[in-house]
Formats: structure tokens, sequence, C-alpha cells
């Protein structure tokens, strides 16, 4: 499970709404690296400056990236991925 205050500093602040939903994506330090979320959703999630942990460095701005958002969500080996909105 998620955890927000364990999320990586450089995961993007912020929140968006799409198609109604408030959303607020983040990477916890329970990533392993493994690449799911940014092949899922390459517009919003790429590995750190660090190259140690993935982050999200941009939130959704449609529906197709919130619909990836979620599919990098849900296929997260290690559930490192959550949604404060």
């Amino acid at each position: 499970m998620p955890d927000p205050n364990d999320k990586w500093e450089d995961n993007v602040g912020g929140e968006a709404v799409v198609n109604g939903k408030r959303v607020s994506f983040y990477v916890d330090m329970e990533c392993i690296l493994c690449s799911v979320c940014s092949d899922a959703a390459p517009n919003n999630f790429r590995m750190s400056d660090d190259e140690d942990h993935d982050i999200c460095f941009k939130q959704p701005e449609n529906a197709e990236e919130l619909d990836q958002c979620y599919e990098a969500m849900e296929n997260c080996p290690v559930e490192a991925i959550g949604d404060d909105g």
C-alpha cells in the first residue's frame, strides 16, 4: 500500500482535475525501479535524476493520461504508486 509520508521528494506536487476527478499521483520509497509505471504512462512517470527510483513528473492532463496513470498504479508490483487526490 503506497504511503504518502514515504513519497520521494522529487515527485511533482499539486493536483489535477480530469473528467471531474481530482488526482495527485506519486511514487513512494518502495519503488524498485522496474519501469512498469514509465512504460504504462510515459507522459507522467520517469526515472529520477538519481536513477534509483521512478517518479511522477507530471500529473495527468487528459483522460488518456489518467487511464495510463491508473494502469501504472494497478500494475506496480510493489504498490509504490499512490493517489492523494
